[in-house]
């Protein structure tokens, strides 16, 4: 050994003799083939240190150069495979030591080939390719040098059959491989040899610096390892990851890049289609605009799956050839000796090498594999998302209307349909993969044993089936508890939105109960789901161990003796193969069958009814006015100083401004013979012939419920048309500028509905709405609205983000904004619907004459508004009147004057609800008022800025694992469960672990009877099949009684909480904890917990069983542990620091993890094996060595589902801590200090109210909204409270129900002090109307009598009182006629004529009615306010106003300011006082 010379140390056999020919000497040869690698180390090495040293910076910075020349994958795919070849070159060398030129020439080449792939990556990144000529030189010189060496063996003789041969010619097809990817750079880029190079920019997304995502740009090794993510773990691990680091994806990956490619696919099949009548295939467009990637995911599948059998073949070889020597001996020529293939693949170093080489590829076949259907299942979950919401915009409202669609199951489609697909896909290359795996394992198995393994595999195929039987329950009960837990999210989110009434009528536990009884349901169906889910684990658990059991058993019957231990391990870790496909098998067709109910339910919803195209707004129709003829005249303002009967007589037509001459007569909107329905086949809207006159304001008036709401919307195309047709015209036409001309956008419109609609987002964007800002205008605007004192109210002006709902404002601000929206909108037409309902007077007649007659009129737009205010039909130019659903009359007021006169003294008695003899000298600036006296205590709902669970909250979270927080989740799923579960898993790996000591042991003994063990094995083999039950079963039902408890204490506490606990949490938040933080809860925290201590406890013992056999593992084991623990500890920051919208970016982040997790197994692998190699000489048994390796495998599998669970649930458990923290929530005082038995069973029995010195306040934290109010009321009075916006009406309202924080004073009703009585007899014995009427899915007698304690003659009763009987008698099935989700089927006008029927259900004593008659119409109101006068004679009757006419019969009036009492005295009193506030209320009210 000491001479160890490059030909040899045998000088004597002349082995530097040239005497034959030069070539003919083998060293010389070798010799020669050294030269071309040191040219190449010569060459390029000058030029990596120098010439990068200056620029490696410029490399990292300008990712925008890294440009891949043609052939990159193949030159790093071929340069990997002859790194390898070079390896196995090396080896063979190594067997025969005394020759330095086997090896010499072959580690050069290696370090060749690593240099020449670090070479060209740094001249790729530089994008300088006239540098790659040094490559092409040395791939040519190193083909022609090896093409000499095989030309020379095959002279001498040396074949196939010997090693050495091979591997030269391996190198030389590798070598010319190379040298043509090389040529064909040349041949694309025209570096060298051509006149003009080919210039290249690089990718788009390259270009952009925003751009960080670089996945798809990185050389193959980068791609493989992620290794380009370093820099990013790193800076994460050292500050949290803001959103601004992540930037922004690539072009491909982007939505709305996939959702074109996805609709185009769907498109082209409409298209394309035979029968147009049939839906487009949602599976056909998924395969057409996704299919590519998953076949590539396939591709990598099945190379990792036969990948993944190296594992048993190398552990067959190492344990049958650690006892016997090289066998196949190879050939001598000329003193150097040639090694048989054979004998390579015999030796046991080589084998562990293999091994750990076969498993290192396997993984990074695997990791791609899920990498690739991630990010497609990421891409297809992005293009379905957006075609859903592209959807919903252009749905029809009568399929939301009629409840044929609820919020709620769109909500589904958008949170569970997309995802299941997402998941299908995820899954989707197991589907083909797994049948090869299984038939490529029999065949082994069938190898190693014979037929008895083909015995051993028919257990594992007979329980198959059962597997299936159990994964379609699995699908069932989870398609059960889906539509349970459905149920359950819509009653909580009706009892969310409506929690003011349900508190103010004491009717929360009966609510709670219904969610509590359909929860109990839920929670039946999630029990049988936890035994299935039980069931499924434990066959996967038990089929090997019987598979291996009858094996053995029918091996040793069969051929009468036992496997040898090298066959009894392979066969071992194959059945462990196996079962991983037959596993999944039964996951996969359960998300199969998922995905293929979401495709159905995706498809229902893509072919459910739209709004027409903007085709409908068809401009070919000039309609001239002859069909609608009109007066001219002008319109004239209002005058205040003449009493509005005076006005409405001496009504001149007003002469309408002169023509202008590029503005023709037309019609804007004309309907003709329209029918509509909400698509219940009955027409709503009937023989509808109007005309929408062009530029002028028409209105629309008519009582609650006769149809003007929907008009509007059957002239958006909103309704389904039954007959007739709607036509718009294109000719608005503006004097003007071409520009102005087309800056309108002429077929679109403004709409502020009934009910206030409002983003979650500032008071600017709410009201511009993603229109370009115009300062000037915006001004404009808010002036119109009277919004600038209410925006100057809020806490940052007009950028403060409105809450969920506009719940941080009050009826009338909402409104406004929406109005002020509408108005904003460069449209040409604008339709208002009630736009004066939650406004007070003073407020309501500035809207008229600033945004209505000023703003839109000087505008020259089309406006149509919907109202129940008479007084302002004088400004009409064109009215409609409506009854039950068709049109009453449609003309001028001159028209209805002449023409309809019963009509129109109808409409004069309605208006003439004042006094006659109120003249009125005093002309009230009523635009300075409304502008000076609006409150600076915005006391409505003034609401602290919720933090929002907003991004850069979210992402700043440190990963640490939350061990408290596991501890409140384990604590509550009870104590003798956890020491259960613990004790069961313990014992179970034990005994498994003892099973597989038992078969080494069975297999090494040769004295061993054959028979005799097989009966002791049946027992164990028992025990261990009935523990894995156990503990399943142990952590499922642990978890599903954490589940249980948790729901129940958060329902109670949420509906327990007091008001304000609403006003400041946004509803979305509260919805949150019960939809997706339950079923969090619910579903995914039981298997992760199941899944993390299974594979934690199956890691340990398999560690534990390697240093058993092979006690010189542990010192190996500590730099793998510590390593192990860094590569946890850094990589677990992610899935909790990025939040749920970065999908594709969270998973790329785990997948670092995930292969450094493999790699480390596999470096496991390699130590176990090398470290019983070494061993086995002295005192090992191969069985024992069998056994060692076999264990050694499964870690690879189970360290990465150790990382991966404890990351999973870590994120899981954030849904525990939400839970928790809404646990902590103070609950309202439900007690009180009196006993209900001190409370007289019919108090209040007179209704007499002493309000002494009342302090009210919000929260302890806020200035009171009620300072020192002092007043008394006399049993049977009736009451009216009068007041600004904001002014503390409605929180005296709130106070009688000891809603607010009552802090100083108190108030009496009947001599008992409320704030001593428990709540729930306090609350249910009042009665409140509320301003925005609640409605509950459900009956009609459901929404009256919860309680179900009236008897139907007081429901018909009360229904009468509210003008209801008749409509209610009309509808299918009477009192138990359907109410949809929040009322929608009905008007906003009747829900409240609805909500005050119920408080005429409950007869108590005093009534307080908060504006409830804001969406009525006066006739309605009129006979309204007569009735509570007679049905209420001797009850107190309490009246907040928005409209003061209706309090101007009262007994006493009260007048609020600021919080404080004002004026308060009989209203005829107040009204002597011209100065008073009461007064000029009233007159602006006239």
């Amino acid at each position: 050994m000491a001479g160890l010379s490059f030909c040899g140390n045998n000088v004597t056999k002349n082995a530097y003799s040239v005497d034959t020919g030069m070539l003919n000497n083998g060293c010389f040869v070798d010799a020669l083939n050294l030269v071309p690698h040191v040219f190449l180390l010569f060459i390029t090495f000058p030029i990596l240190f120098i010439g990068w040293g200056s620029q490696s910076s410029k490399v990292q910075i300008h990712h925008n150069t890294w440009l891949h020349f043609p052939g990159h994958n193949l030159r790093w795919i071929l340069t990997f495979t002859l790194l390898f070849v070079h390896v196995c070159e090396i080896a063979e060398g190594i067997m025969d030591t005394n020759h330095l030129h086997l090896f010499m020439p072959a580690f050069m080449g290696f370090i060749a080939a690593t240099t020449s792939v670090v070479y060209y990556h740094n001249i790729e990144t530089s994008n300088f390719p006239k540098l790659l000529l040094a490559l092409f030189i040395y791939w040519v010189l190193a083909f022609i040098t090896k093409s000499i060496k095989l030309w020379k063996f095959a002279e001498y003789g040396v074949g196939v059959l010997h090693l050495r041969f091979c591997i030269t010619a391996l190198l030389v097809v590798l070598y010319g491989l190379l040298m043509a990817v090389e040529i064909n750079v040349i041949r694309v880029r025209r570096y060298v040899f051509f006149a003009n190079p080919q210039k290249v920019k690089p990718p788009e997304d390259l270009q952009d610096l925003g751009v960080r995502f670089l996945q798809p740009f990185v050389n193959l090794l980068s791609k493989a390892t992620y290794w380009w993510m370093n820099p990013l773990i790193i800076g994460a691990h050292k500050r949290p990851i803001e959103l601004k680091k992540i930037g922004k994806l690539p072009i491909a990956m982007r939505a709305l890049t996939n959702y074109l490619k996805l609709k185009d696919a769907y498109e082209d099949q409409r298209q394309n289609a035979e029968d147009p009548e049939k839906a487009p295939s949602i599976w056909r467009s998924m395969y057409r605009a996704f299919g590519r990637p998953i076949l590539l995911s396939s591709t990598f599948r099945y190379l990792a799956d036969l990948l993944g059998f190296a594992g048993p073949l190398c552990i067959y070889g190492i344990v049958e050839h650690l006892n016997k020597n090289g066998l196949n001996r190879g050939t001598s020529l000329s003193e150097v000796y040639f090694m048989s293939s054979n004998e390579l693949l015999q030796n046991t170093s080589v084998l562990a090498v293999l091994l750990f080489l076969a498993l290192v590829l396997q993984r990074t076949f695997l990791q791609a594999s899920y990498y690739v259907t991630i990010e497609t299942g990421i891409n297809l979950r992005g293009a379905l998302l957006a075609m859903i919401y592209n959807k919903i915009l252009r749905l029809s409202t009568s399929n939301m209307s009629m409840g044929e669609m609820t919020l709620g199951q769109i909500n589904n489609l958008v949170a569970i349909e997309t995802n299941q697909l997402m998941w299908f896909l995820f899954l989707c290359p197991n589907l083909w993969a797994m049948p090869v795996q299984i038939v490529m394992g029999v065949i082994l198995l069938y190898y190693l044993l014979g037929t008895s393994a083909l015995i051993g595999a028919s257990v594992i195929v007979l329980l198959a089936p059962v597997q299936y039987l159990i994964a379609t329950k699995l699908a069932d009960t989870q398609k059960s508890t889906l539509d349970q837990s459905t149920e359950r999210l819509k009653k909580t989110t009706e009892i969310l939105k409506g929690i003011k009434l349900l508190k103010l009528y004491a009717w929360e536990n009966i609510f709670c109960d219904s969610v509590e009884d359909t929860r109990g349901k839920e929670l039946t169906s999630l029990r049988t789901f936890a035994l299935y889910t039980s069931m499924s684990i434990f066959m996967n658990a038990a089929i090997p161990i019987a598979a291996v059991l009858v094996t053995f058993v029918s091996h040793a019957l069969i051929n009468k003796s036992k496997p040898s231990s090298s066959e009894a391990f392979a066969a071992l870790a194959l059945f462990h193969i196996l079962v991983t496909p037959l596993f999944l098998l039964s996951t996969v067709v359960r998300f199969a069958v998922k995905a293929m109910v979401s495709v159905q339910k995706l498809g229902e919803f893509l072919q459910s009814d739209e709004i027409g195209d903007d085709s409908w707004r068809n401009g070919d129709m000039p309609v001239s006015l002859e069909a609608c003829k009109k007066h001219p005249g002008a319109t004239k303002a209002i005058n205040r100083k003449q009493p509005l009967l005076y006005q409405m007589d001496n009504y001149e037509q007003p002469a309408r401004r002169p023509l202008r001459p590029n503005e023709t007569e037309d019609v804007a909107v004309k309907v003709n013979g329209g029918f509509f329905t909400w698509g219940s086949n009955l027409s709503t809207l009937s023989d509808i012939n109007i005309c929408i006159p062009t530029g002028q304001l028409t209105m629309i008036v008519g009582q609650v419920g006769c149809g003007k709401s929907s008009l509007l919307l059957a002239m958006l195309g909103e309704m389904q048309t039954l007959s007739g047709k709607v036509y718009w015209s294109n000719c608005f036409e503006t004097d003007g500028s071409f520009e102005e001309t087309r800056s309108k956008n002429r077929y679109s419109v403004g709409y502020a509905t009934q009910k206030s609609w409002l983003l979650n987002a500032t008071v600017e964007d709410n009201i511009t709405f993603g229109s370009p800002f115009n300062k000037q205008r915006y001004k404009t605007v808010i002036d119109a609205c009277s919004l600038q004192p209410d925006v100057d109210l809020l806490p940052f002006g007009d950028q403060t983000e409105i809450g969920e709902r506009g719940i941080n404002l009050s009826g009338g601000q909402r409104q406004r904004i929406c109005v002020a929206r509408a108005l904003y909108q460069n449209t040409n037409i604008v339709f208002l619907d009630d736009p004066f309902s939650a406004l007070d007077i003073h407020l309501s007649d500035h809207l008229m004459q600033e945004g209505i007659l000023k703003f839109l009129q000087d505008d020259k737009r089309t406006v149509v508004l919907v109202t129940h205010k008479l007084q302002y039909l004088i400004h009409a130019d064109w009215i409609i009147a409506m009854k039950d659903g068709s049109v009453l009359r449609e003309g001028t007021l001159k028209d209805i004057q002449t023409h309809d006169v019963e009509l129109y003294e109808h409409w004069k008695t309605l208006m003439n609800r004042q006094d006659q003899e109120l003249e009125k000298d005093t002309e009230i600036d009523n635009c300075q008022t409304a502008k000076n006296q609006v409150d600076d205590d915005e006391e409505e709902e003034e609401e602290e800025e919720e933090e929002d669970d907003n991004m850069s909250t979210t992402t700043s979270r440190r990963s640490k694992i939350p061990w408290r927080v596991c501890w409140q989740y384990l604590s509550s799923g009870g104590f003798l469960m956890v020491f259960l579960m613990v004790f069961s898993k313990l014992l179970k790996h034990s005994v498994m672990v003892a099973i597989d000591y038992w078969l080494a042991e069975w297999t090494a003994n040769g004295d061993v009877p054959v028979n005799g063990t097989a009966n002791g094995d049946v027992p164990v083999n028992g025990t261990a099949n009935a523990l894995c039950l156990i503990t399943s079963l142990t952590v499922e039902f642990l978890g599903l009684s954490a589940a249980t408890n948790l729901h129940h204490n958060l329902l109670n506490k949420i509906i327990h909480a007091p008001i304000r606990f609403f006003d400041v949490t946004p509803l979305g938040q509260i919805l949150n904890r019960f939809s997706a933080d339950t079923n969090i809860i619910d579903q995914h925290i039981p298997p992760t917990l199941e899944s993390l201590t299974r594979s934690t406890l199956l890691c340990l013992s398999a560690i534990g069983v390697i240093a058993f056999v092979t006690p010189s593992f542990l010192i190996a084991l500590i730099p793998l542990a510590v390593s192990f623990y860094f590569i946890q500890k850094y990589f677990r920051v992610f899935p909790f620091t990025v939040s749920q919208q970065h999908h594709n970016f969270k998973f790329s982040l785990s997948l670092p993890l995930t292969i450094l997790s493999d790699y480390l197994g596999a470096v496991i692998v390699l130590t176990a094996a090398v470290a019983s190699i070494w061993s086995s000489g002295k005192s090992l048994p191969s069985s024992m060595v069998g056994l060692g390796l076999t264990y050694a495998l499964t870690v690879t599998n189970y360290l990465n589902w150790v990382v991966r669970n404890l990351a999973d649930l870590e994120v899981q458990m954030a849904a525990v801590k939400k839970v928790n923290s809404f646990l902590s929530t103070e609950s309202e005082n439900y007690e009180g200090s009196m006993d209900t038995t001190q409370v007289p069973e019919d108090w209040p029995q007179h209704g007499e109210i002493k309000i002494q010195d009342l302090c009210v306040r919000y929260d302890p934290l806020l200035k009171p909204v009620l300072k020192h109010v002092n007043a008394y009321i006399n049993p049977g009075q009736k009451v009216g409270i009068c007041g600004r916006t904001g002014s503390g009406k409605s929180s005296l309202s709130l106070a009688f129900f000891n809603m607010v924080d009552v802090f100083e004073g108190r108030i009496i009703i009947d001599g008992i002090d409320i704030c001593k009585l428990p709540l729930q007899t306090l609350r249910s014995r009042l009665s409140i109307i509320l301003q925005d009427p609640v409605l509950f899915s459900g009956s009609i007698r459901f929404n009256l009598d919860p309680e179900r304690t009236c008897t139907d003659d007081r429901l018909w009763e009360a229904l009468e009182i509210a003008q209801l009987k008749n409509m209610v008698k009309a509808l299918s099935g009477g009192l138990d006629a359907v109410v949809t989700e929040g009322g929608e089927n009905f008007s906003v006008g009747q829900r409240q004529l609805f909500c005050l029927a119920r408080a005429f259900v409950r007869k108590s004593s005093i009534l307080i009615m908060d504006e409830a008659t804001a969406s009525i119409d006066m006739a309605t109101e009129n006979v309204l306010q007569k009735v509570v006068m007679t049905a209420f004679a001797d009850r107190t009757v309490v009246t907040i106003a928005h409209r003061v006419h209706t309090i101007l019969e009262a007994d006493l009036v009260i007048v609020m300011k600021r919080g404080n009492i004002l004026e308060m005295d009989k209203p005829e009193t107040l009204l002597e006082n011209e100065d008073g506030m009461f007064a000029s209320f009233v007159r602006a009210d006239m």
